[in-house]
């Protein structure tokens, strides 16, 4: 498949997901909207992944590429294309769904667990999250669950974790791509949001044991390869 990555920051890569993807043998395209890149022209791909970043969906005045950007979600869609987004991606690819994105009660960064919602295993991509799983989190925002879509996971500081629409779109907040790497990449450049609230995690407690990452993936790999089968 020709799978596009949207990359809003330097900092906020895919991480785990494009080795994953190019061991599968899809075509991969790196779209950094941040350097002014072009989108990719609808008849150009069969799918997308959206990373994250420290902007919101709402900041179009200040980052001209958000709106087209959602204009191609919601015609990738349309058009029945495989999509993930992740972080601010799950919030765009919610917004193009019709859902809203506000602030969410609580910001959210370090390692929290997950619980699976109690539906989600009705959904292919729901079945393969366990009942709980310890997750990569770092967001301020939250969606509100797209009309039609299927809630696959919460965690004690918010609610709307992940959601799958109709077997072709997931939208996820936290991050299961992260690497040990990308994790000190990106703690070198959101240093100052770690501010000491509910469920904010020191750097320290962010960095310690580097065994969360492999339970993460072991679910990344299958989702993957779920989502983006011909």
């Amino acid at each position: 498949m020709r799978i596009a990555i949207l990359q809003h920051v330097a900092f906020e890569g895919p991480g785990a997901i494009e080795p994953l993807l190019r061991a599968a043998g899809h075509q991969l395209t790196t779209v950094r909207l941040d350097q002014g890149a072009a989108l990719p022209a609808l008849t150009d791909l069969d799918g997308l992944v959206v990373m994250g970043g420290p902007m919101g969906v709402s900041d179009g005045h200040l980052y001209p590429w958000l709106e087209p950007e959602r204009e191609l979600l919601k015609a990738s869609i349309d058009a029945g294309k495989k999509i993930l987004g992740i972080c601010l991606g799950a919030q765009l690819v919610a917004v193009a769904l019709g859902a809203t994105v506000t602030r969410n009660r609580w910001r959210e960064i370090g390692w929290f667990p997950i619980d699976r919602a109690p539906g989600a295993v009705s959904t292919p991509i729901g079945a393969l999250f366990p009942e709980q799983l310890t997750v990569f989190h770092w967001h301020g925002d939250t969606f509100s669950l797209p009309s039609g879509a299927t809630r696959l996971a919460s965690s004690a500081a918010c609610v709307e974790q992940a959601f799958v629409f109709a077997g072709q779109v997931v939208g996820l907040q936290f991050h299961l791509e992260m690497t040990p790497e990308t994790t000190r990449i990106l703690l070198q450049n959101g240093q100052a949001e770690l501010d000491g609230s509910r469920y904010v995690q020191t750097a320290e407690a962010i960095r310690l044991d580097a065994g969360r990452y492999q339970p993460c993936h072991a679910v990344l790999t299958p989702l993957l390869q779920q989502l983006f089968t011909d």
